[in-house]
């Protein structure tokens, strides 16, 4: 299945180029009350919830995703963890440009670890990306993003892809300076996840994804998730060695070469093979 979020927090079933709005599975969801469960609710319920999207989506129009606004398909994930220079070319041009290390030595991401951004900055790919610093270097990195769909702790490579609940697109938007990764990368508007989550039994193994990057046409980043240094399950399994993963939390699994600047007026086209493309806009903040 292909679950997408979209206008005032919609949920739509998308079939081709349209979406059926399958809103009323929310009322399936147990009640809560303050203090609220950490995670995502609509994640860790799709299990339960999978035979009926069909058969509610079978009895809802047929709108054109032209005509709709896409939030980001994950609503409220606890955590946004990201894997530093996953990509080895990625690696050796960030070594090489002083614009991007800024002096710092940069280690491979078997050493240093994950990193983790403010799930503040989340937005779906219709809502435009706001450059907060326009005197400083703003750059587009485009990955693999990884829906975990059920709470897991100290799990195995194994085990690891029976976590997932899905796949989509995401946007790790980065101002270059000398302060640590989770500032830079945590302001508003700097993760963007879309189009949609593609579930991850429709996927299957997210091993070997072209995925593709293009500011104003002009093609910047281009790989295979083949490539990456930490593969999905590795990147899991070293996640969960230090905290428990809850629905809905997000795994960024690095971007490839090619990173390179923004400005206000640009657009990003963004596309990964098996679940789709879509074009982020990029505005003054």
């Amino acid at each position: 299945m292909r679950l997408c979020q979209f206008q005032n927090r919609r949920i739509g079933l998308v079939q081709g180029d349209t979406v059926r709005d399958v809103t009323a599975c929310l009322e399936e969801l147990r009640p809560q009350r303050y203090p609220y469960a950490h995670g995502d609710a609509l994640i860790a319920a799709l299990p339960r919830l999978a035979p009926l999207l069909p058969q509610l989506a079978a009895q809802a129009a047929a709108i054109p995703l032209a005509q709709v606004q896409l939030t980001s398909p994950v609503a409220n994930p606890s955590k946004i963890i990201g894997a530093p220079v996953n990509y080895r070319r990625h690696l050796e041009e960030v070594r090489a440009d002083p614009a991007l290390h800024h002096r710092q030595q940069i280690e491979e991401i078997q050493r240093i670890g994950l990193f983790l951004k403010a799930t503040s900055s989340l937005i779906g790919p219709d809502q435009p990306i706001r450059i907060r610093h326009p005197q400083r270097r703003t750059d587009h990195e485009v990955e693999l993003a990884v829906i975990i769909g059920t709470e897991c702790d100290r799990v195995s490579p194994q085990d690891a892809l029976g976590c997932v609940a899905g796949y989509c697109i995401g946007l790790d938007i980065t101002v270059r300076g000398p302060e640590e990764r989770s500032l830079r990368k945590s302001l508003d508007t700097y993760t963007v996840l879309g189009p949609w989550m593609v579930t991850a039994d429709e996927l299957g193994d997210p091993a070997d994804l072209a995925l593709s990057l293009a500011v104003d046409g002009e093609l910047r980043q281009s790989a295979r998730t083949s490539e990456l240094l930490l593969d999905v399950p590795a990147l899991i399994a070293l996640a969960t060695s230090f905290y428990r993963l809850l629905p809905g939390d997000v795994i960024l699994t690095g971007t490839p070469a090619g990173v390179g600047p923004l400005v206000a007026g640009n657009h990003l086209r963004a596309t990964i093979e098996r679940i789709g493309s879509m074009t982020v806009a990029v505005t003054a903040g």
